[in-house]
């Protein structure tokens, strides 16, 4: 058994897997993943070097939207397991050394939350003020030009109150009013709930929409050819409908209570937001989140001065101090060995290579590993409603979301035989963890391999990054004592100088006489000592 890390800051140069409950193992026959599945692979999860453990939401939810619906925060779904189940998990999971995260929701519940069931009783129930209400327009209809993840407005009316309420999501998620006190009461009751348990910390949901507008003004139209889910909520941009500045407030209060804990709980947040500038502003002065997604990285183009600059712009962006996160999947998106690189395995370990060497947190979604694509999910299997309409022909989210790929079996190792999965498998005979973890070259090996010289290297620390010069499709950096060159384009690339020995490679014979194959990666050792 390892003890944790003594280190306050145990995520800095740490590895952190996503783990999607529903689709990591199923115990039961049910063909939906559960609690037990997640005990039953920590010792896989170990192997691997994992840190820490981030769980899809694991509350009690009518699942409209598998979990981020909540009903019930301080419970577990009776589908997934028990209070017990997570207690055992969080025990056994710091047996070997790992530490488990949840995930929290606190922009919106479900409307088959008690709350929002006294809410809609009437205008002056003791809930009413927990959620967003408004009158009609003047002219009647939503009271504004609000869209939500579907596309349509984002309100729905209230026959009884003769009021609309809103939902920024589906409109069985009802966004919660966070200028109401007794809303932030209510979580800081539910953070010092979990953080008792022995909860590590949360991965925040929505973390950049808390508050909404007072004056519920309009949303302006997006900027003129601005179309990426960044900067654009079809059409308009989402400037009062949510990224008001007082969620700040509720971080800072929040980083107060997990300071209170020894150590300290890890703050994770989803930073949806466009410019670095205002992702590192979530980081406060070093008193609000620990960690924020970097999306401007995830949909980034996969080439050399798209990512480098990126990460270059975070580094100064961020302030000092303050610790990167580098993920390239997650249960929202296309996984990147579809998205990057097309499902060419020399692109998927290329940036498995990089990930794996950036100063900061390295945050896996399950499957990454052995190098996961995505499915294409017939109409008539897909469960996620909020993308079920057809956004992407592969099936929007669940495309992302099928069964973890165990083995080559009928069942991929996921289920009991003849049980029919929640979505369907991917190609599971091409890739899955059985045959890659007996393959020295496979995909899985180069990230345990990885993850390995990772910790070693510069764990429990931000590790010093420096870009070096070079032509625009290679990227050389040095981190620490290791320097990292990196071929992103098609052809071989040279590199300038003596490399030094070779640590790790994307791949075999990548470097012949300091010429690196397309498409790889390599980590050598130039020289000892640390980038000041």
């Amino acid at each position: 058994m390892e003890a944790h890390r003594s280190d306050a800051r145990w995520w800095h140069g740490a590895t952190l897997y996503q783990v999607y409950v529903r689709s990591w193992l199923d115990t039961d026959g049910d063909g939906y993943g559960d609690l037990a599945g997640v005990i039953a692979k920590l010792d896989y999860l170990a192997w691997l070097g994992v840190d820490g453990i981030w769980l899809s939401p694991t509350m009690p939810s009518p699942d409209d939207d598998w979990g981020y619906d909540v009903c019930d925060y301080l419970g577990v779904h009776p589908e997934l397991g028990t209070l017990d189940d997570l207690d055992r998990l969080i025990a056994e999971a710091a047996q070997r050394g790992m530490r488990i995260l949840l995930d929290l929701v606190p922009n919106h519940t479900s409307t088959a939350h008690p709350w929002f069931a006294d809410a809609i009783s009437g205008p002056d129930s003791a809930h009413r003020g927990f959620y967003v209400w408004a009158d009609p327009a003047p002219g009647g209809g939503p009271p504004n030009n609000w869209l939500d993840a579907t596309g349509h407005s984002a309100w729905a009316f209230d026959e009884a109150s003769g009021q609309y309420y809103l939902h920024n999501f589906l409109a069985s998620q009802a966004d919660l009013n966070w200028w109401e006190p007794g809303v932030h009461e209510a979580f800081r009751e539910i953070l010092r709930f979990w953080f008792d348990r022995g909860v590590a910390g949360f991965r925040i949901d929505v973390a950049h929409g808390l508050y909404k507008d007072a004056e519920l003004r309009d949303d302006p139209p997006s900027a003129a050819g601005a179309t990426d889910r960044l900067h654009s909520r079809f059409g308009l941009e989402p400037v009062y409908s949510a990224n008001r500045p007082q969620a700040h407030s509720v971080f800072r209060d929040w980083r107060t209570i997990a300071e209170g804990y020894s150590p300290p709980r890890l703050l994770l947040g989803e930073t949806w937001v466009a410019g670095l500038d205002r992702m590192a502003a979530f980081h406060g002065q070093g008193d609000e989140l620990q960690l924020t997604f970097n999306f401007p990285f995830i949909f980034a183009d996969f080439t050399a001065p798209a990512l480098r600059g990126i990460v270059a712009d975070t580094l100064a962006a961020l302030p000092a101090g303050e610790c990167p996160v580098w993920a390239a999947s997650n249960h929202d998106i296309s996984r990147f060995p579809s998205r990057w690189g097309g499902g060419d395995e020399r692109k998927a370990r290329l940036a498995l290579l990089v990930l794996a060497t950036l100063p900061g947190t390295f945050v896996l979604y399950y499957g990454d590993e052995i190098a996961m694509t995505d499915v294409d999910v017939p109409p008539a299997l897909r469960r996620d409603r909020m993308t079920s309409g057809g956004l992407g022909a592969a099936g929007g989210r669940d495309r992302a979301r099928s069964p973890m790929q165990w083995d080559a079996g009928p069942s991929a190792g996921f289920t009991a035989a003849g049980a029919v999965p929640w979505l369907p498998y991917g190609d599971h005979a091409a890739r899955n963890v059985a045959a890659q973890r007996e393959d020295p070259a496979s995909v899985l090996r180069l990230c345990h391999d990885l993850i390995a010289l990772r910790r070693a290297e510069f764990g429990g620390r931000i590790a010093g990054y420096r870009e070096l010069p070079g032509p625009p499709g290679l990227w050389t950096y040095r981190v620490d004592g290791l320097l990292v060159a990196a071929n992103f384009t098609g052809g071989p690339a040279a590199l300038d100088g003596p490399v030094g020995p070779v640590v790790a490679s994307s791949g075999h014979g990548v470097l012949d006489r300091g010429i690196l194959a397309p498409w790889a990666g390599v980590i050598t050792r130039p020289g000892s000592g640390r980038v000041s």
